[in-house]
């Protein structure tokens, strides 16, 4: 395991991740910035639905720690926020293939913000029960991307389904020592990984970079943002491919492609596969699915001079 100075995080960014929930928890929430309904498409064999968990505010350090305040201040207001920072949306993909329904990432449950968690309420509202998923994928393990594992008492809330994680993922967040090979800032992020992954120890399958979890479904490496962060290449139409957290953002990340972001492991290796996801789309006309994106976050990166442009499907 890593020693923690060779994770990438300095000592002001350990200090910023360290305040960074307690500040969001803070912000004021603003109304009507969750997706009321879902977007639905087709893409080869696969039936999505982007359905909203909701939405989380996150301080303007976390979302913007290389900008000026000058930088700041149009980007935060364009995200519908304030000088201490904005909402961003959760975007999660139902899947139908075949007899599969399937979900990339749960959403935070009752694990992050209040704003956030509203997956199973709105699957429901469409009709789908939680015993009906059969697979979950997670694209990384912090706690609005696996954080509705279980419900009170550790009960699965998706108590039917096979759970998928990258093996480096896995080996990352579960070991044991973590107090010692992790710095401080990220013992609370292990503590929630590990409730989540341990509760489907017994479903779960360890994946590796290429491997297919289903015919046209592949794991694609895109680390940084988490050590084993994945996201997922659907086969068809040019393919698409469901991005997680491997771009946090649309608006900002787009237009500022050299700027980091204030919640990735490995700042570095985040930033090089980022730029390498923006460019190989804009290349090869890739559709996206981003889940902090404006919602739905499904469209296609454009070169914009230097950068990009996000253009919603």
């Amino acid at each position: 395991m890593s020693n923690p100075d060779n994770l990438g995080l300095s000592a002001t960014r350990r200090q910023l991740l360290a305040g960074a929930l307690s500040g969001a928890a803070a912000l004021v929430l603003p109304r009507g910035t969750h997706a009321a309904e879902s977007f639905r498409f087709t893409h080869g064999a696969f039936d999505i639905t982007v359905v909203s968990d909701g939405f989380i505010t996150l301080p303007a350090d976390v979302l913007l720690p290389d900008a000026t305040p000058e930088e700041r201040r149009p980007i935060l207001a364009q995200l519908g926020g304030d000088a201490a920072g904005a909402p961003v949306q959760a975007n999660i993909p139902l899947i139908r293939h075949g007899s599969d329904l399937i979900l990339i990432d749960n959403g935070s449950g009752t694990n992050f913000q209040a704003s956030a968690g509203k997956l199973a309420a709105n699957l429901k509202a469409a009709g789908i029960e939680p015993e009906a998923i059969t697979k979950v994928i997670f694209t990384h393990a912090h706690p609005d991307h696996s954080g509705a594992t279980t419900v009170a008492g550790g009960k699965l809330l998706y108590p039917n389904a096979q759970y998928f994680v990258s093996e480096t993922e896995w080996n990352f967040w579960t070991d044991k020592d973590y107090e010692t090979h992790m710095p401080a800032v990220l013992h609370d992020f292990a503590r929630g990984a590990q409730r989540d992954l341990f509760a489907v120890k017994d479903r779960l399958t360890l994946v590796k970079p290429g491997q297919e979890i289903l015919p046209g479904m592949q794991v694609v490496e895109t680390s940084g943002h988490t050590p084993g962060h994945i996201s997922l290449e659907l086969a068809g139409d040019g393919n698409l491919l469901i991005t997680g957290d491997a771009c946090t953002n649309d608006v900002i990340f787009f237009e500022h492609p050299a700027w980091h972001f204030g919640f990735d492991t490995d700042p570095e290796t985040a930033l090089k596969n980022r730029r390498m996801l923006l460019d190989r789309a804009a290349s090869e006309k890739i559709k996206l699915l981003g889940y902090h994106w404006s919602y739905p976050g499904v469209g296609h990166a454009e070169r914009k001079d230097s950068a990009y442009r996000f253009v919603k499907a």
